[in-house]
């Protein structure tokens, strides 16, 4: 099930590149994408929206957060309509997502320490 939240191919190949400094993407993702949720959680405007979700949609893609990305992509997509109505449930889900790509990042970050 966790394939489904994070592509392992994504993340061995991360390892195989970053070596040493895996762990501190690792942390980099989590702590960047908190804060890019902050900005999602309480922006009005249109165009913060829709930069804040490319951004997300981004890391999320390079880090194997295929199902994280696919809905920042939606919401980037929702947020150049004229009406965001409906953007808060959007966002309820992107934060549901990133929620167990978080524990999962969390447990792959421990079993590398190991």
């Amino acid at each position: 099930m966790a394939e489904i939240h994070l592509d392992h191919n994504v993340l061995s190949a991360l390892q195989e590149v970053m070596e040493e400094e895996y762990p501190v993407l690792l942390e980099t993702f989590l702590f960047d994408s908190e804060e890019r949720l902050r900005v999602l959680r309480r922006a009005d405007d249109a165009g913060e929206l829709v930069a804040t979700a490319h951004s997300f949609k981004g890391s999320s893609s390079n880090m194997g957060a295929t199902r994280l990305a696919r809905l920042c992509h939606e919401l980037e997509q929702r947020a150049k309509q004229p009406s965001l109505l409906g953007i808060e449930k959007l966002v309820g889900e992107i934060d549901g997502e990133f929620a167990i790509v978080r524990r999962l990042c969390e447990q792959e970050r421990q079993r590398f320490h190991c």
